[in-house]
C-alpha cells in the first residue's frame, strides 16, 4: 500500500482529534442525569483545493504563513487552500458555553500539525450580552469569523490586498459583545483584549496590548461594519539588522530607529459592507494601517459580488493595495572607507529587502461557484494580478531570477464542505 501524503496525514489528525472529544462528549453526557446534562455538537469544513500560479520565480503563497505555493515549488500546488478543521461546541447552561476548532493546514514550518485556532469560554449575561474568555479570531474584517470556511463564503478566499493587512489574526484574551435594537436595525459592538504570538516561516511577531473594538449594524439585507485595532509588535528576528546599522554612527542609529521593530504600535481602521438580498450579493471593504516601522503605512480596499443562478453563482471582483516607501538609500556609501563600503551596502539591501515586501498591487476576479449537492461546492477562479514597481506583491519563496514589479496569472479550482 502507497503512504498516505503529510497533508492526509495531518487530516486525518484533525478528525481523530474532534472525534475524540466528542466521544469524549458524549461519555460524560451519558453519565449525567439527561435534564440536566452538558449538550455537545460536532462540526467541521474543509477544502480541497488546487492552484497555479504563471510566476516562475516565486511561489504564490497567498498568505505569509505558507512558505511555498504554486509557482516555484509546483506548477499545480495542492498546499495553498486545502484544509480540514473539527470543531466542538458545548452548551453547559442555558448561560455558559464553549467552542474548540482545531485546523490541519500547510504550516509555516512546512508541517501539517493541527493547530486550535478556536478555543473559548462564553457567558450570555443577557440575550443582549456576553462575554468570552480564550482564544478568538479578531473580528476586524467581514468575513474574520469564516475566512478559513471556503463554503460559507462566495469566492475562493479573500481578498490578500485587504486581509493580509492584519497577519495576526487569532488573540488570547478577553471579548465583551453587546447587541442592541435600533428600530428595525441591530447594532452590535464588539471589544477585545489580548495578545498573540504569530509564526511566520523566518520570523516570529509578538503582539501585545492586543486591542479591538468593532461596531456592526444590520439592517434588512445590509450590513455596515467598522472597526478599529491597535498593539504593540516585536519581532525580534530583525534585530541583527539594525544592530548591525548602529555600528555605523549616528546615520545607522537613525535609520535603526525608523525601522526597527520593536514594541512599535500598530494600529488598524477599516470600514466594510455587504448588501446580499438573496438573488445577488455585492461586498467591499477598505482599511488602513500605520505600523510605525519597517511596514510603514498601508491601504487597500475591495469590491465585489455575483448573481446566483439557482445552484450557479459567477461572481467578479477588483482589489487594490498601495504603500509608502518601498525603498531606502540607507547608509551613505560615498563617505565610507573602502573596507567599509561593502558591509554597508550588504546592510543597505537587507532593508531593502524587508521594505520590497509591502503589498502593492491591484488584482481583477473573475470566478464561478457551482453548489452541486448538499453542504459542498465547487468553484473555479482566475486572477490577473499587476505588482507595483518595487514591490513584491503577495508572493513569497523568492527566487534568483524573481525581479519586483511585473504581473501574473493564478488559477485555483476548490471543493468546499461542511459537516
Amino acid at each position: 500500500m502507497r503512504p498516505l501524503p503529510p497533508f492526509m496525514h495531518s487530516s486525518i489528525a484533525a478528525l481523530a482529534l474532534g472525534l475524540g472529544l466528542v466521544a469524549c462528549a458524549t461519555a460524560t453526557g451519558a453519565r449525567a442525569d439527561s435534564s440536566a446534562s452538558p449538550q455537545f455538537l460536532f462540526s467541521g469544513f474543509g477544502t480541497f483545493g488546487v492552484v497555479h500560479s504563471s510566476e516562475r520565480n516565486a511561489d504564490f503563497t497567498y498568505t505569509a504563513v505558507k512558505p511555498r505555493g504554486a509557482g516555484f515549488s509546483r506548477n499545480w500546488s495542492p498546499e495553498i487552500d486545502s484544509l480540514i478543521a473539527a470543531q466542538v461546541s458545548a452548551s453547559f447552561t442555558p448561560g455558559l458555553s464553549a467552542v474548540v476548532q482545531v485546523i490541519a493546514e500547510q504550516n509555516y514550518d512546512h508541517t501539517y500539525r493541527p493547530h486550535v485556532e478556536w478555543a473559548n469560554v462564553k457567558y450570555q449575561f443577557t440575550p443582549d450580552f456576553s462575554v468570552r474568555a480564550g482564544r478568538i479570531v479578531l473580528p476586524i474584517f467581514m468575513a474574520a469569523d469564516t475566512r478559513k470556511i471556503g463554503y460559507a463564503n462566495p469566492w475562493v478566499r479573500q481578498p490578500v490586498e485587504v486581509y493580509s493587512l492584519a497577519p495576526i489574526s487569532t488573540s488570547d484574551g478577553l471579548d465583551a459583545s453587546y447587541r442592541l435594537q435600533l428600530g428595525a436595525a441591530t447594532n452590535s459592538l464588539q471589544a477585545s483584549i489580548g495578545r498573540e504570538d504569530k509564526r511566520f516561516p523566518s520570523a516570529t511577531a509578538k503582539a501585545r496590548a492586543l486591542l479591538t473594538v468593532v461596531n456592526t449594524i444590520e439592517h434588512g439585507y445590509a450590513t455596515l461594519r467598522v472597526s478599529y485595532a491597535r498593539a504593540r509588535i516585536t519581532i525580534s528576528d530583525f534585530d541583527p539588522l539594525f544592530d548591525a546599522f548602529r555600528q555605523f554612527g549616528p546615520e545607522g542609529t537613525a535609520l535603526a530607529d525608523k525601522y526597527n521593530v520593536n514594541a512599535r504600535l500598530m494600529s488598524l481602521i477599516g470600514v466594510g459592507a455587504g448588501f446580499d438580498p438573496g438573488p445577488w450579493f455585492v461586498l467591499g471593504e477598505w482599511s488602513r494601517v500605520d505600523g510605525q516601522s519597517i511596514f510603514g503605512r498601508k491601504s487597500a480596499w475591495y469590491v465585489g459580488g455575483g448573481y446566483r443562478f439557482g445552484k450557479l453563482t459567477p461572481y467578479a471582483a477588483y482589489a487594490a493595495a498601495k504603500a509608502d516607501n518601498l525603498s531606502d538609500p540607507g547608509l551613505a556609501l560615498s563617505t565610507l572607507p573602502p573596507h567599509l563600503a561593502g558591509p554597508a551596502n550588504g546592510l543597505n539591501a537587507g532593508l531593502n529587502e524587508l521594505l520590497g515586501v509591502k503589498l502593492v498591487q491591484d488584482t481583477f476576479t473573475v470566478g464561478a461557484r457551482w453548489d452541486f449537492v448538499r453542504n459542498a461546492a465547487l468553484k473555479v477562479q482566475f486572477e490577473h494580478t499587476r505588482i507595483g514597481a518595487g514591490s513584491t506583491g503577495g508572493l513569497g519563496n523568492l527566487q534568483p531570477g524573481f525581479r519586483p514589479g511585473g504581473s501574473l496569472n493564478v488559477i485555483s479550482a476548490t471543493i468546499d464542505f461542511v459537516f
